[in-house]
């Protein structure tokens, strides 16, 4: 029950933002989605599971917006700027994106463990919540290697592909800085990472990357997809 299982994903983030998690019940969520609890219950197993659920969704929003972020118009510094502000965005909006990228969890917050725990639901969709869910590494990891794979050309030489690396990783660990750290003004994230990729590109005397397109300011970091 796809329809359903949005629904209810939807009413415990709702609930999340009045009360902390240890507060938020289940037959709650249920009411506020207008299911039946057994519903709940056959969709997530458990509050547990729930709480996974909830996680590994933000966590693919976050990044199906870095996909989107890194399709703009633009180019190299363009979209890994787009990525930084998409990141920063996301994690204003979302406390739950914040905590996986920063892998700080508040007491308001539920904290599932990492790791795999042992799954016996029927529903695909859960089965893939009771999988790992990303560490704060794991999802800089994740965003470097999309980019990469964007922007690196068939027939890449080696050293250009790392030094490829290298620069994502330098925008997405900028963005969490601010993140953690809000730097002043509207375009403090943007400032930073188009500052910072301009000095490695000089450095470097080569561009961070080819399939470069017009130089264009930087586009709003990218919508969040409705729920």
């Amino acid at each position: 029950m796809p329809a359903a299982r949005e629904s209810l994903l939807d009413a415990a983030f709702a609930a999340l933002a009045l009360r902390p998690w240890a507060a938020v019940r289940m037959v709650d969520v249920a009411v506020a989605a207008g299911v039946s609890r057994q519903t709940l219950y056959n969709e997530f197993g458990s509050k547990e599971g729930l709480a996974r659920a909830l996680v590994r969704r933000e966590a693919d929003g976050y990044l199906a917006g870095v996909d989107r972020a890194l399709a703009v118009h633009g180019d190299t510094r363009d979209r890994l700027t787009a990525v930084a502000e998409w990141t920063v965005s996301a994690a204003r909006d979302s406390v739950l994106v914040r905590a996986v990228l920063t892998g700080f969890w508040s007491e308001r917050l539920p904290a599932p463990t990492l790791s795999a725990v042992p799954s016996s639901s029927a529903v695909p969709a859960q089965r893939r919540a009771d999988g790992p869910l990303p560490s704060p590494g794991e999802l800089v990891g994740a965003v470097r290697d999309r980019a990469v794979a964007v922007f690196s050309g068939p027939g890449a030489l080696r050293a250009d592909t790392a030094e490829l690396a290298r620069c994502c990783e330098l925008a997405v660990r900028l963005a969490l800085s601010c993140v953690a750290a809000p730097p002043p003004g509207e375009d403090g994230v943007a400032d930073l990472v188009r500052g910072a990729l301009h000095r490695r590109h000089r450095n470097q005397g080569q561009p961070p990357a080819a399939g470069a397109g017009p130089s264009e300011p930087s586009p709003t970091a990218a919508t969040r997809s409705p729920r």
